[in-house]
């Protein structure tokens, strides 16, 4: 089995993956409670909850599972994070690798989340040729990525956030609309009812030939919108606020990935990360994938946030994009890119 360790940012997990099986067991501690008095993540505090919460999950790791001898390697993230975060957990990985005697690989975290829409196909093998060439949509607090996972399996990036990602875009609204942190799930959730087109707010990048995304504009635009309202009209207002500003950022992002949709034979795509828990985006882009023809895979709610049972399956499936331990060489990088993948002298 492989071990998946997964400590980027605020989440402390682990998972065991079984090959043949699949998914084994997963043990999570989420921060989110520490953090949210501060309106944010903590560094400080992200780390001193990883030191004190991983060997607890150790020790009910092993009540709930017989692991002598059938650990055959350790997959830890290694980047891109926190510093502090991505140390505690690669210092924890390479300890279990020393003792237990296995080897340790890093795995790119976005790589993970890249393949997690994957997760429902099976464990063992994936059907290649009918999910590939391969569309991907990854959109979280952090990150904003439109890609594609080519025939050969390397993945290029088509295009990025040039400044907020989408889901800081989604927390940073929701903050300026009264909800605590993080407030993308409220968000949408008021924006149920409310008018889409009630208020207009801009989509950047519209243009046909931009492959980049945008959502500061978004963001300083509902700014100026409350400015201009007193307390008692925003509260009056609040749903078709919340509707209309989730309806920006939804409509850039489907019409971007409906465009390059139509301009390649993509034989899928898939959606990832924290803000694919959004149902008003899952629904536009399954639809629109409907339209194409397309396959839609989109990764289970659960493996949307950070989760150590995806980078155990990436480990598993993307062995070129791994990084080795060879001689204790594996260290993190906090600012890695999904595109990058190890030097050829070192691929696993």
């Amino acid at each position: 089995m492989i071990l998946g360790i997964e400590s980027s940012c605020d989440e402390s997990a682990l998972a065991l993956f079984d090959p043949e099986k699949g998914l084994v067991g997963e043990w999570i501690h989420s921060q989110i409670s520490q953090h949210a008095e501060y309106g944010g993540i903590v560094p400080d505090i992200a780390v001193r909850q990883h030191l004190n919460q991983f060997f607890p999950l150790l020790d009910e790791m092993r009540k709930c599972n017989d692991i002598n001898g059938t650990i055959s390697e350790i997959a830890v993230t290694c980047g891109p994070g926190l510093i502090g975060s991505l140390g505690v957990g690669l210092s924890i990985a390479k300890t279990l690798g020393e003792i237990w005697r296995v080897p340790v690989v890093g795995v790119n975290h976005l790589r993970g989340h890249a393949y997690s829409p994957f997760m429902a196909l099976g464990s063992h093998s994936l059907p290649w040729t009918t999910i590939l060439p391969h569309l991907g949509l990854l959109v979280s607090g952090g990150n904003t990525l439109l890609f594609e996972i080519c025939t050969d399996r390397k993945i290029n990036i088509i295009g990025r956030t040039m400044d907020d990602a989408v889901g800081e875009a989604l927390d940073k609204g929701a903050k300026l609309l009264g909800f605590p942190y993080p407030g993308a799930a409220a968000l949408e959730k008021c924006a149920t009812d409310g008018n889409p087109k009630a208020f207009s707010f801009p989509r950047a990048f519209q243009s046909r030939g931009a492959h980049d995304f945008s959502f500061s504009g978004l963001k300083t635009s509902l700014l100026y919108q409350l400015q201009k309202m007193s307390q008692e009209e925003i509260v009056q207002c609040r749903q078709d606020l919340c509707s209309s500003y989730q309806e920006a950022a939804v409509d850039q992002l489907t019409k971007k990935c409906m465009r390059f949709l139509s301009q390649k034979d993509y034989k899928s795509f898939g959606l990832s990360g924290g803000v694919a828990n959004n149902d008003v985006l899952r629904d536009r882009l399954k639809q629109t994938c409907v339209n194409q023809k397309v396959r839609f895979l989109a990764a289970e709610k659960k493996y949307t946030g950070d989760n150590a049972a995806m980078i155990a399956y990436v480990a598993h499936h993307d062995r070129n994009g791994l990084w080795s331990n060879h001689e204790g060489g594996l260290n993190f990088n906090p600012s890695l890119s999904l595109d990058e993948v190890p030097c050829t002298d070192r691929l696993i």
